[in-house]
């Protein structure tokens, strides 16, 4: 069955089974390789897309659900929002290994959207759920402040 909905602003139809999970259509079918596969249960935030401008778990969700939504991966980010947090992360040198990092940015960039001047317990409220192996989380919210200047 197909189901249709616009994947970083282009409309796509993917012809799938409606219960694969968001996250493989995008990357199996839809190619696009930048949302990452870290747990399957909605835990770990390493799939984190947005769904309609929220930051939702792909791994978790139905590609059926999506359907008439906008969804927006790592690839599709363009504002100047999301310019700003990826300039901030290079920057600061957030990256260790680098797996997390898609799913916290789509994170932060969701949070910076919400409340562009956010304070370490939003910024902790809001990225709690992103869980980073290499536990950067210090350079993580230091890089949000530093986004949330330049916005």
């Amino acid at each position: 069955m197909a189901t249709s909905f616009e994947l970083n602003g282009i409309s796509v139809t993917l012809d799938v089974d409606p219960e694969m999970p968001l996250l493989w259509a995008i990357r199996e079918k839809a190619g696009l390789v930048g949302t990452k596969y870290g747990c399957g249960i909605a835990q770990c935030g390493a799939c984190t897309v947005h769904v309609d401008g929220v930051a939702s778990r792909s791994c978790s969700i139905p590609v059926s659900a999506v359907a008439g939504s906008k969804v927006t991966t790592i690839e599709g980010l363009s504002n100047t929002i999301s310019q700003a947090v990826q300039s901030s992360w290079q920057k600061l040198n957030v990256v260790q290994c680098g797996y997390c990092q898609s799913g916290q940015i789509m994170s932060a960039v969701a949070l910076l959207t919400d409340v562009p001047k956010p304070t370490d317990a939003d910024i902790d409220a809001a990225m709690s759920g992103n869980i980073c192996r290499c536990a950067t989380y210090h350079r993580i919210r230091e890089a949000i402040h530093d986004a949330a200047k330049s916005i």
